[in-house]
């Protein structure tokens, strides 16, 4: 591997993002320091070494602000500092120093759309009454009649909105706990630019965006109107203005829209310069729709020379090693398919040749934490112990996304498996005693083993660049990348030929003489 791209140097100084391995660090699940249970800066700082080895550019860290966690996090009470349960300020900026020493970027998580209930300005705003400053910062409206203003829904369940003791009703889009911001303030403006200015001086590489379509609203729509309006596009191209202040900064959207033309609009040069791939990411495992899935992207992304992005999973979606394994292998919010059947020999199977798959196409690529590990979605946590807010909102119908952000499993034969001293917040599967960072380590064929080669290979050859298809006949995904790596997808029913190739660098599992396996990608050096 060549020196100027070794763990622990800094890759691509100049838009680093475009071709970046990043690693999604839900912190409260990553490594528990003090032995509470929850993971915090301590337990990642600890294990810094390890993604150092995994391979991977940069980290994204899940909101690690105060909050009352209403929402895991995402009800923000103070965007200027840390949840005292994850540590302090100080431990935070010793982190970005540690890691940038070891060659890994920081990302933080920051959430506009709306804040805690607890936050400072909405006290206020209760306090000060309607018809105040205060409240502007907020959308509080009188009610229609003995009901509320409209008839909104929250995208958690139930309704949108929540009566007050005075009787205006405050807007929510997720939970009451987590009141919309009024973006057509400019007090709010300028506090959200004064928060971002407070990261970068933090020496922060970078800002994911959460919920990043809806923040402008349109209230007196007669339909629900919160999604993709022009008016966003302003907000983010004074973002983007401060970001280029501190050169080499990136902004990350979570942009969940359809239309990929509106989608491109976000990224156009003076806006973001990348967001996330949800097309992808949902996408089932069939050859057909994945083809179209990345012909669309690089569609999209190559006209506004935006690099495209890659994504498995994440915090609020079913784990590749359950989702994979279903007869059902498509993903949609709406209908998270718990309790259907999965294969997790099968699941396995096709979460690695799907991480083989991600990661050989052009752009950057992103790996949530235990992805690497194989872990499956826990599905079988006690009802009482549920803390997602779609489980009640949802009148106990959609268990929520708790499965997939039990803490993770370092080592030993039982939990709470190396993540803590304590017990974890949320239960951990007995069964996760063989699928432990200790365990894996040992095991050349495990999965993380794989994703620790592929890194490396990706480090070396890939991210950023462009690729050609390669006609290799009906349910085989084949393409070549401008290094001269050729990546081959078998999701037909039968193994295929390789084509011709100096060597293989990889592959997603074992061949059959060669001939590449259903369910099985493989690497080659043209």
């Amino acid at each position: 591997m060549p020196a100027n791209t070794s763990p622990g140097t800094i890759r691509n100084p100049d838009g680093w993002w475009r071709g970046a391995s990043i690693y999604q660090v839900y912190l409260r699940s990553f490594a528990d320091g003090n032995g509470d249970g929850t993971g915090d800066l301590a337990g990642l700082r600890a294990r810094l070494p390890y993604l150092s080895k995994l391979g991977v550019d940069a980290i994204w860290l899940n909101p690690w602000y105060p909050s009352p966690m209403a929402d895991g996090g995402y009800d923000v009470a103070d965007y200027r500092n840390i949840e005292p349960v994850f540590g302090t300020l100080a431990e935070a900026e010793k982190l970005i120093e540690e890691a940038h020493e070891l060659g890994i970027r920081t990302i933080v998580d920051v959430v506009p759309n709306h804040g805690s209930d607890q936050m400072v300005w909405f006290q206020e705003a209760l306090e000060a009454g309607p018809g105040s400053e205060a409240r502007e910062r907020f959308w509080f409206r009188p009610g229609n009649g003995d009901g509320p203003p409209n008839g909104w829904k929250s995208i958690f369940g139930g309704p949108a909105w929540t009566q007050v003791p005075d009787g205006e009703w405050y807007l929510h889009l997720f939970a009451p706990e987590q009141p919309d911001f009024n973006w057509n303030n400019p007090a709010v403006r300028e506090e959200f630019l004064d928060v971002l200015r407070f990261w970068f001086d933090r020496g922060v590489d970078g800002i994911r965006i959460d919920s990043a379509a809806v923040l402008v609203k349109d209230l007196d729509s007669v339909e629900e109107s919160y999604t993709d309006h022009d008016g966003v596009h302003e907000i983010y191209r004074e973002w983007r203005r401060i970001a280029d202040e501190y050169g080499n900064r990136v902004l990350i959207g979570e942009v969940w829209l359809p239309d990929q033309e509106r989608f491109a609009l976000y990224l156009r040069p003076d806006e973001m310069h990348t967001a996330f791939n949800f097309a992808f990411l949902a996408s089932p495992w069939e050859p057909d729709a994945l083809r179209d899935v990345i012909d669309m992207t690089l569609a999209t992304h190559v006209p506004i020379s935006a690099p495209a992005t890659w994504v498995l999973s994440n915090h609020d979606v079913t784990r590749p090693a359950t989702r994979f394994g279903r007869a059902d292998t498509s993903f949609d919010h709406g209908d998270r398919k718990h309790g259907m059947p999965s294969d997790f020999e099968l699941g396995t199977r096709r979460a690695r040749a799907a991480a083989l798959l991600a990661m050989a196409l052009p752009g950057s690529v992103y790996v949530y934490q235990g992805e690497e590990l194989g872990l499956w979605e826990v599905e079988d946590i006690p009802d009482e112990l549920r803390e997602d807010p779609i489980w009640a909102r949802s009148g106990h119908t959609d268990p929520g996304r708790d499965g997939c952000r039990v803490p993770l499993p370092w080592s030993g034969g039982e939990s709470p498996f190396g993540f803590s001293t304590g017990a974890p917040w949320l239960p951990q599967p007995a069964g996760w005693n063989t699928m432990t960072v200790e365990t894996q380590l040992a095991d050349p064929e495990s999965m993380l083993s794989l994703y620790r080669a592929a890194l490396g290979i990706r480090r070396e050859r890939l991210g950023d660049g462009v690729m050609a298809w390669l006609p290799l006949g009906d349910g085989v995904l084949a393409f070549t990348r401008d290094s001269g790596l050729i990546c081959v997808v078998n999701l037909g029913s039968q193994p295929v030929r390789l084509p011709p190739h100096e060597s293989i660098l990889l592959t997603s599992g074992p061949l059959d003489g060669d001939l590449l396996p259903t369910d099985t990608t493989a690497w080659l050096s043209s």
